[in-house]
């Protein structure tokens, strides 16, 4: 089992695939880590070698913010807008969907169930 960026990315998928479980990784950083490091696009996880493993986590750490450092890069900007006071650090505070979705219906993701209102019923 190969571990890069601190996870376990899965042995027998490509390696294109396999590099998109690293959180901040997608399909077309994964294909551009592979052109970098040379190694062809249908080859699987348990076929590279330690040098190719070794090479593809250090092209991740020097080149791409990832994991840990991106969630706090992530976390850090949205406590920036809600300590700041704009409108969409106020929608995050209230838990609103913040790029401009209706939310008198739906919206059921940010706002979670949906809550009974006593007396409602005519």
């Amino acid at each position: 089992m190969a571990r890069i960026a601190g996870v376990n990315i899965p042995t027998n998928k490509r390696v294109v695939i396999a590099l998109t479980y690293i959180h901040g990784i997608g399909d077309t950083k994964a294909r551009e880590i592979c052109g970098s490091v040379g190694v062809p696009a249908e080859r699987r996880v348990n076929e590279l070698t330690d040098a190719e493993v070794i090479q593809i986590r250090e092209t991740i750490d020097r080149d791409y913010l990832v994991e840990g450092d991106l969630r706090r890069d992530v976390a850090m900007n949205i406590k920036r807008l809600m300590d700041l006071g704009c409108y969409r650090g106020l929608r995050h505070r209230k838990g609103l969907p913040v790029r401009g979705q209706r939310t008198h219906t739906n919206a059921r993701t940010r706002k979670g169930p949906a809550k009974a209102i006593a007396g409602k019923k005519k």
